[in-house]
């Protein structure tokens, strides 16, 4: 097993997405269990899948909305945590896209009453926010945009990280829901969640599950034969964009498309 889990603070990747249904997840988890093992989090789950939670920022004007809709650039602002109890660490992640590559920086706070960075920085004690400047940036960009909490998204997770390359990961997410959400919680309250793994979203019956393969900029050869292995065709998905179309009722080519978001 995995002594604990490892995640890079600053990453530059390929993400290639795929929507397929559950019953593929075993044969292509045999496939790269070849070149990978399970990372620590899937390890130490019965199921191998943990839960991941995201909270969403957003602009007053959806900022980041209207960047993805209008395709001129990816970014997306949020803090991540796992599990039903989420306890820190949190890690305060800004992610950019262009193209096919994906800048992901994540800045990482062990503070129970993070949201105290945004609230009452007077409680933070001798907590440096100068001394991560992966958080520093969030918070820029989170000044700059004046993005707020707007959606907390949770789903289940298997990952596997590559044994034979420097970076390569595959996952595995399903059972994925949202709720609306405004403060600066990043626990979720079971009668407020909805999924949204369905045929609206997924806009492909029979696919519930999203498979992500993540590289650095030359992609394996393990990969590649994974992809005509099982006869993949890439698809995107945002399950940002998903879950605030759902929750707040968006309709992207009238509300999302008055002006052009320059590329970052």
């Amino acid at each position: 097993m995995a002594s604990g889990p490892v995640s890079p603070l600053l990453l530059e990747r390929y993400e290639l997405k795929y929507l397929i249904p559950f019953s593929m997840v075993q044969p292509i988890s045999d496939y790269v269990s070849a070149f990978c093992e399970l990372d620590y989090y899937s390890q130490i789950e019965p199921d191998n899948f943990y839960l991941i939670n995201s909270l969403y920022f957003e602009s007053p004007t959806f900022h980041f909305m209207r960047a993805k809709e209008n395709d001129t650039a990816k970014f997306s602002l949020r803090v991540r945590s796992y599990g039903n109890e989420p306890k820190a660490p949190y890690f305060f992640e800004t992610k950019e896209k262009v193209a096919e590559f994906c800048k992901k920086r994540r800045g990482k706070v062990n503070l129970e009453n993070w949201s105290d960075i945004f609230l009452n920085p007077n409680n933070l004690g001798d907590f440096d926010i100068s001394r991560d400047k992966h958080l520093e940036h969030f918070l820029n960009q989170a000044l700059y945009y004046n993005a707020h909490p707007m959606i907390l998204s949770q789903y289940r997770r298997k990952a596997y990280l590559s044994t034979i390359d420097d970076y390569a990961r595959v996952t595995f997410d399903k059972s994925l829901r949202f709720m609306r959400e405004t403060n600066y919680n990043v626990k979720p309250v079971e009668s407020m969640m909805t999924s949204y793994d369905h045929c609206d979203s997924f806009n492909d019956p029979g696919s519930n599950v999203i498979l992500e393969l993540k590289c650095e900029r030359k992609v394996p050869v393990w990969i590649v034969n994974l992809i005509q292995k099982f006869q993949l065709t890439r698809r995107g998905f945002s399950k940002f964009e998903s879950s605030m179309l759902e929750a707040y009722s968006l309709k992207p080519n009238e509300a999302l498309t008055f002006d052009r978001i320059p590329g970052y």
